[in-house]
């Protein structure tokens, strides 16, 4: 189901800072310093992409916790605005995990229902690829828990990427299945994002939710897989979206507990302006690059993180509102998950197939982006 708010985006957003964010970015700096350095400008895009085919998904799995939490159950606990959540991001609620419940269980549950939609002996499966920011653990990684769990015969791994997790974690397993060294990768987006928002803090935690989603890729014709992708990033921007506490720059002491360095950090206003013109400017460099056009989209699956920028981003393009699909009002931003999630959705509800063009665009922390056209 296409969940979209009746609210058009006009009244959810100063037009002022929509007009400021789509402006050239190279011409826009933002007023931000990193480690006393000049400010630099919002997006940073690039015109290199590349293409990766010979590769496609033989089946799609999600996974969502049960507990569901809704605004209202947010607004009577911590005390937040009413409406607030819903009028700036789209969302109604969330899924968070259970108290014995990490991110490579949510991995697990996925991965089984692509196994058992592919009809697949897990003993084929013979890489594991994981994109999340929220491991399990500092080390080891997610995936090898993953792949213990599954009782794979298969290198694991996990790809830090963010909200761009799933499509890193996407493009580095489609490497090995193109150039015939793996046959059947499992590649996984999962966050347990719950786990590391500041439980009070009404800029941040409404927004997230928990889940993942899960993809096995298998060899094909050249004609299948990314017809034109880029990936990128910018760490100048690092400091708009961060975790400080608790690896080698800043381990943690009770200092670093008190203060909260232990939570995810945003900077919602630039973060916002950069997500706008990192999904338009990327979306059209791809769509440049492979000389085709909107039109030639069968469907747009957006990383979820806010319907502002998901509705700017379909307004700016000019790509039909029957094309996208939203699943965020349901779930909220659920990171390295959404897209595989929102991918296994519209699978489900008929809206994609194979033989489609799938547009996927990620985009999040480092800052990073991955936006690629999917040729099923």
């Amino acid at each position: 189901m296409n969940s979209r708010l009746t609210e058009s985006p006009e009244s959810m957003v100063d037009p002022q800072a929509i007009r400021s964010a789509l402006q050239p970015s190279m011409q826009r700096p933002v007023q931000r310093k990193i480690n006393g350095a000049a400010p630099s400008p919002l997006f940073r895009g690039s015109d290199r992409t590349n293409v990766l085919t010979g590769f496609s998904i033989r089946a799609l799995g999600g996974y969502v916790p049960d507990r569901c939490v809704t605004n209202a159950e947010l607004e009577s606990e911590y005390g937040f605005e009413p409406g607030w959540v819903e009028r700036r991001t789209g969302i109604l609620e969330r899924r968070i995990v259970a108290d014995d419940e990490a991110t490579s269980d949510m991995a697990v549950r996925a991965a089984q229902v692509a196994i058992k939609k592919a009809g697949v002996d897990p003993s084929q499966i013979d890489l594991v690829v994981v994109g999340t920011f929220s491991p399990d653990y500092l080390c080891p990684s997610t995936a090898c828990i993953v792949q213990d769990k599954l009782g794979l015969d298969a290198p694991a791994m996990d790809v830090q990427a963010a909200c761009s997790g799933f499509m890193y974690a996407l493009v580095t397993a489609a490497q090995f299945v193109a150039t015939g060294n793996a046959k059947l990768a499992l590649v996984i987006g999962a966050d347990a994002n719950s786990r590391i928002v500041p439980p009070s803090d009404q800029r941040i935690t409404p927004l997230f939710g928990d889940g993942a989603g899960a993809v096995l890729l298998e060899a094909a014709g050249p004609e299948n897989g990314l017809i034109r992708y880029q990936l990128g990033s910018d760490g100048s921007g690092r400091e708009l979206l961060d975790r400080p506490g608790g690896g080698s720059a800043m381990p943690l002491s009770p200092q670093q507990l008190s203060a909260g360095d232990q939570f995810l950090r945003m900077d919602g206003r630039n973060v916002f302006k950069w997500a706008i013109q990192a999904v338009t400017e990327s979306i059209r460099t791809v769509l440049d690059a492979s000389a085709m056009t909107v039109d030639e989209i069968d469907m747009f699956i957006l990383h979820q993180a806010n319907i502002r920028i998901i509705d700017h981003a379909v307004k700016d393009l000019g790509i039909p509102e029957e094309r996208v699909f939203n699943n965020l009002s349901r779930v909220g931003n659920t990171s390295a998950a959404s897209i595989p999630l929102a991918m296994e959705e519209a699978a489900q509800a008929g809206r994609v197939h194979p033989g489609d063009r799938v547009m996927m665009c990620g985009f999040g922390a480092g800052l990073t982006w991955g936006t690629g056209i999917f040729q099923w």
